[in-house]
């Protein structure tokens, strides 16, 4: 069996989209889906899958929250190897690092998209883009951050889902 982080994007924040994480632990697990386990309330979710195709289980988990919730969901699926990829590309030094966000990005990004955004410097804002995540840091604190999930999701043309350091590092170890 193989180990999935599904990150949904734009659940339960700020009052829209709202899904009890217990109801969509027990919809992921009707799925046939193993060793379903939430982690906070923000759409993060670790399982088990026989099957080996990110796109079939992204789909298949998208229109069962459409017809069980009644509305549409981005989400993201990782492999553990994956996750542990993008946490280990992290650029920054090992404080920064602590503090830093991982803007997950739900499809490729190619040289174009990339360089819409390098002509962009934000005082006490760092960001390094790769393929698949765009790595930020702020010392001012993300909530007040100009270099944000919408600023890449507008910039880059592409849906992104934001992650802190922690929460990752979280997830992971709660496979181990």
């Amino acid at each position: 069996m193989i180990t999935y982080f599904a990150f949904l994007r734009g659940i339960n924040v700020g009052g829209h989209n709202k899904i009890p994480m217990q109801n969509l632990r027990r919809l992921l697990e009707d799925l046939g889906f193993k060793e379903v386990q939430s982690y906070i309330q923000t759409g993060n979710v670790i399982f088990k899958s026989l099957e080996t195709s990110l796109q079939v289980l992204t789909l298949k988990i998208e229109q069962s929250i459409l017809e069980h919730f009644g509305f549409e969901i981005p989400v993201l699926l990782k492999t553990e190897r994956q996750l542990k990829e993008i946490l280990e590309r992290c650029p920054f030094n090992n404080e920064e690092k602590q503090s830093s966000y991982f803007a997950l990005l739900y499809s490729k990004i190619n040289e174009t998209q990339k360089a819409s955004v390098l002509g962009y410097d934000f005082p006490n804002e760092k960001f390094n883009l790769t393929n698949d995540c765009v790595y930020l840091y702020s010392s001012i604190g993300y909530g007040k951050s100009k270099a944000n999930n919408n600023f890449f999701e507008k910039k880059l043309k592409v849906v992104a889902t934001t992650r802190n350091f922690k929460t990752l590092n979280k997830l992971l170890a709660l496979t181990s």
